[in-house]
């Protein structure tokens, strides 16, 4: 049930953003792939969020993953998806691959790593890379030396996730592990997208 790949240009630059806002100044720095995470929002209003994110990405041609909401990512049509470990359990993976909707799974371990494999998706995300304060702290930080080794096991694109700065962005890029470096607070300043910041990183790449 192998699912479509994300053509053969680099994800990049990733950033993981709460709103669809954000998202037109990141494809105006030349960003290429982005995330929505909305996690304060339910019913209509998450709905709208979600179509308006679709449409904007579309405008810009850019490749854009919904986070956990994969019904309303199928009926709008959305470049792809992105599932935890918790929501592949629960998501209809048959019917997203029915949809030729891209999909991404967070890992976190060896095991976990190997139970993504098995659905074939578009790429496989591999974190926490180093300590992070964007979200509670389950698992121990990869490392990169672990996320080289544990690399070698996987024949899809990898993103790489969590404490990545501007300060270690190169590190993670220099292993060659990396087709994309997953960032949220990296690309803000107080919240809103700091597109200084964004473009000095899209000039690590």
């Amino acid at each position: 049930m192998k699912f479509l790949d994300c053509s053969t240009r680099p994800l990049g630059l990733y950033p993981v953003v709460d709103a669809s806002y954000k998202l037109e100044a990141l494809y105006e720095c030349g960003v290429s792939t982005a995330q929505l995470r909305v996690k304060h929002l339910e019913g209509q209003a998450l709905e709208e969020e979600v179509k308006l994110a679709i449409e904007i990405s579309n405008r810009f041609n850019a490749r854009l993953f919904i986070n956990d909401f994969w019904e309303l990512a199928i009926e709008h049509k959305a470049y792809g998806i992105h599932l935890g470990q918790e929501d592949i359990l629960t998501a209809d993976i048959e019917a997203i691959h029915k949809a030729n909707i891209r999909l991404g799974i967070s890992t976190h371990t060896t095991d976990e790593i190997k139970i993504a494999l098995d659905i074939e998706p578009s790429y496989v995300a591999i974190g926490p890379i180093y300590e992070t304060t964007s979200k509670a702290m389950v698992y121990t930080p990869v490392g990169l030396a672990d996320l080289k080794r544990w690399s070698e096991a996987v024949d899809y694109p990898i993103v790489a996730i969590a404490g990545i700065t501007i300060d270690n962005i190169k590190d993670v890029i220099d292993t060659g592990c990396a087709d994309g470096i997953a960032m949220i607070g990296g690309v803000l300043s107080e919240g809103e997208v700091d597109k200084g910041k964004v473009q000095r990183l899209l000039a690590c790449f």
